[in-house]
């Protein structure tokens, strides 16, 4: 017993050493003091015979006293643990207390979150939630202005603790703070606190935004349309309003009539980065949430007003780095401005529109001028004739009734826009295109309208026309913010491209698809390279003529042939153990880099970052929630953490907990493609939703491999085949040009006899 008792007071020296360090100095203790700490803490002789699992050792500290060390038991009730920590300093009503974290955002300690107290947490004994709130609810309403200023700047810093959120919400709190708002005359810190603490409060989801009032709105909306000496107020008031769009209420109409887009140009235009996110991500609230016919006017007179060269040249081009966050809202632009295409993408045309009928003759009427004034004093049937032979030219399948070609849906209509647009922007380049086809061989004729429905039908699934956008997408086009009228200046660069690989495949009416298989990989090639600009894509896609395509093809295939041959294989399957190897060294080492994970909500995404990392031993996963202007915290910053050995499976996609109330509409498909969770213990699991696809694969390895299961993701077969391919290429590079046989050679026989055997004797020496 006196040897166990030696083993806790080491164990309570080591706490202590750790405290020293992190704690303002205080006198020593006597050997006799930490005894007498001992016997009034819950380091008993019941706690040492508990389980190791459920102790955790910790160090709880008090403004004025010393700190204790205690060996917290965590099947005895919190309520018990409380009274034994308040009668070692002589307190009573134990009941008006609770513990809380030091670091981080220092929530309160529950039954519910008490298994993630962890070895080495340091928390401190301070007044209950519920007195702690009620408190709050006399400071805020102060005459005495210092009182409440002090009261509302705590306030903001508590109301991120769910357990404090619901005591003061339940005291009225919120409507003590709207009240302030509405009467508060005063736009300095008071404001600011105020405004900062509704908004932490309402993350929580207890409370509709429908419980304020008009007036509140309203009064938050001047905080957008004026402008404020503090730039944090306007910000916080953008937060509000982005969260009362994104709450689907009837104050959604009174934001978009309150706030006019001219003002959010102004603010986007601020210096300030953290402004103009903020500002973004009212714009995409807004735009998310009202009609298609509001969004189009929307979008049109925010082109119109030369947002998108503002982006380009000040955020995409301006900024150092552009962050998750703006990235997910230049995404969300580009979707919901291409998705004002779908439309007409899906409306077959109308043979007896009058305007639609009128665009057809238009472009007859380009093509062929001449023509037409020479046709000037025929028959109506001659001049019918004539019609059908120009849209035969003209590339339609259907010359006698051109419309029936545009009754396919998609493209529908956008082919139409599309032909129209170039035939307009680009005349001279238009009726090069019709008249060079037209003196070819009627087997070797491009046919140009036929081309441009296949074509834009092409850009629409390229660029997911129609498609939306995923919470957690980040993929935009520089392109896109480059150019106006961005589907249409690509339909006249690609048309261009179509008709100079028809020519150089020597191509014939057959050969149609081919060709259009080609053209798709050229887009899909020079897209992969991000180009900036127009001019940078023309360029590029220039120099990917039919040639190149050839010989990558064919590069591809020598590779595939040699891979295939069976010593090839055989040498390919003795490296692969090894080269697996590596591909799981790199993903414990890619989950010991961290990465950035999104909390997804209903209301908004600001301020929802955590952090998950993997330690440098492999044994335990390390994760919290990240500070401000932290991108990559220290393990010793995450205070909450799983051990390797604690771990029991992962699951993806609909199995995880937090997808299986998910509706399968198009807006959740691509969440629920990312989400995967880490079951351990029992019934816990940690949720997450990777940021993109390849984050996805490569925590998805990396927990498998730690799991010491197979590396499930397509992208470890892809790095397998490229360091496979990379390695055979390097040992087989001595064999250039010289055919591998496909079977060894034969073994000889053996000898008839060993006389060719030469026996050394050491005279020789």
């Amino acid at each position: 017993m006196g040897h166990s008792l030696e083993a806790v007071l080491s164990g309570v020296q080591e706490c202590r050493l750790v405290v020293t360090r992190l704690l303002p100095a205080a006198p020593p203790a006597s050997t006799s003091l930490c005894r007498s700490r001992l016997s009034g803490s819950s380091c008993t002789l019941g706690a040492i015979m508990e389980p190791a699992k459920n102790i955790v050792k910790i160090a709880i500290q008090m403004m004025g006293a010393y700190p204790q060390l205690i060996e917290l038991n965590q099947s005895k009730p919190l309520s018990a643990v409380l009274k034994d920590v308040c009668d070692a300093w002589n307190i009573s009503n134990s009941e008006q207390y609770a513990l809380q974290y030091v670091d981080g955002h220092q929530a309160y300690i529950t039954e519910l979150n008490r298994m993630e107290i962890k070895n080495g947490s340091i928390l401190k004994l301070t007044t209950s939630p519920d007195k702690e709130a009620g408190s709050l609810c006399q400071g805020v309403q102060s005459h005495n202005v210092d009182v409440r200023s002090e009261s509302l700047k705590k306030l903001a810093a508590l109301s991120r603790d769910v357990t404090f959120a619901q005591e003061f919400i339940s005291r009225d709190g919120l409507r003590i703070l709207s009240r302030t708002v509405e009467e508060e005359e005063d736009r300095g810190e008071v404001m600011c606190h105020t405004l900062r603490a509704i908004s932490e409060l309402m993350e929580h989801g207890f409370v509709s935004w429908e419980a304020f009032t008009t007036i509140f709105i309203q009064k938050v909306v001047t905080f957008v349309n004026v402008n404020l000496m503090l730039v944090e107020i306007t910000q916080l008031a953008l937060i509000i309003l982005e969260s009362v769009v994104q709450s689907n209420t009837k104050l959604v109409d009174l934001v978009w009539q309150e706030v006019p887009l001219e003002r959010l140009l102004v603010l986007l235009q601020l210096p300030s980065q953290e402004t103009q996110i903020k500002v973004m991500a009212l714009l995409v609230a807004l735009l998310q949430k009202v009609g298609r016919r509001e969004r189009s006017e929307m979008l049109e007179n925010l082109w119109k007003k030369a947002m998108r060269q503002f982006i380009y040249k000040n955020i995409i081009h301006g900024w150092p780095q552009l962050g998750d966050e703006m990235r997910h809202y230049l995404y969300v632009l580009q979707c919901l401005s291409l998705g004002l295409l779908e439309g007409r993408m899906r409306m077959a045309m109308d043979p007896n529109d009058a305007e639609q009928r009128q665009q057809l003759q238009n472009l007859r009427l380009t093509a062929f001028p001449n023509e037409v004034e020479e046709g000037g004093h025929l028959t109506s049937e001659r001049r019918r004739s004539i019609c059908a032979k120009e849209f035969r030219k003209l590339g339609f399948t259907n010359n006698g009734s051109p419309w029936q070609d545009l009754c396919l849906t998609p493209p529908g209509l956008l082919a139409l826009d599309n032909m129209m647009y170039f035939s307009t922007r680009w005349p001279s380049a238009y009726s090069r295109f019709v008249l060079e086809n037209s003196s070819r061989e009627d087997k070797h004729v491009c046919p140009f309208a036929r081309s441009s429905i296949h074509l834009t039908l092409i850009l629409c699934e390229i660029l997911r026309v129609g498609e939306a956008a995923s919470e957690t997408g980040q993929d935009f086009l520089t392109l896109f913010y480059a150019q106006d009228y961005f589907l249409h200046e690509l339909f006249c660069v690609c048309i261009q491209v179509l008709n100079k690989t028809w020519k150089e495949m020597r191509a014939t009416q057959e050969d149609f698809d081919k060709v259009m298989h080609v053209v798709k990989e050229q887009i899909s090639r020079t897209l992969g390279h991000a180009p900036t600009s127009l001019e940078f894509f023309r360029t590029k896609i220039s120099s990917l003529n039919y040639s190149e395509i050839l010989r990558r093809r064919q590069e591809e295939k020598l590779i595939q042939d040699e891979a295939l041959s069976p010593p090839v294989m055989e040498l390919r399957k003795q490296l692969q153990p090894e080269l697996l190897g590596l591909v799981k060294q790199h993903r414990l080492h890619y989950l010991c880099e961290g990465t950035k994970f999104r909390k997804i909500s209903s209301r908004r995404r600001q301020d929802k970052l955590w952090f998950c990392r993997l330690s440098p031993n492999y044994k335990v996963l390390h994760y919290g929630d990240l500070e401000d202007n932290i991108d990559n915290p220290p393990i010793e910053m995450l205070l909450q953490k799983i051990s390797v050995s604690d771990m029991k499976c992962v699951l993806t996609g609909k199995d995880c907990p937090h997808m299986k109330e998910r509706s399968s509409g198009k807006q959740n498909r691509d969440l629920v493609d990312r989400a995967f969770s880490i079951c351990y213990d029992v019934d816990s699991c940690l949720n997450f939703i990777a940021p993109s696809s390849t984050d996805f694969c490569m925590w998805l390895d990396g927990l498998n491999a730690l799991l010491g299961r197979e590396m499930p993701s397509e992208r470890t077969r892809i790095d397998l085949d490229l360091l496979l391919n990379t390695e055979l290429k390097l040992r087989l590079l001595d064999l250039e040009n010289i055919s591998i046989p496909d079977q060894p050679p034969p073994i000889p026989p053996r000898p008839k006899n060993h006389d060719y055997c030469y026996e050394f004797t050491s005279t020789e020496a």
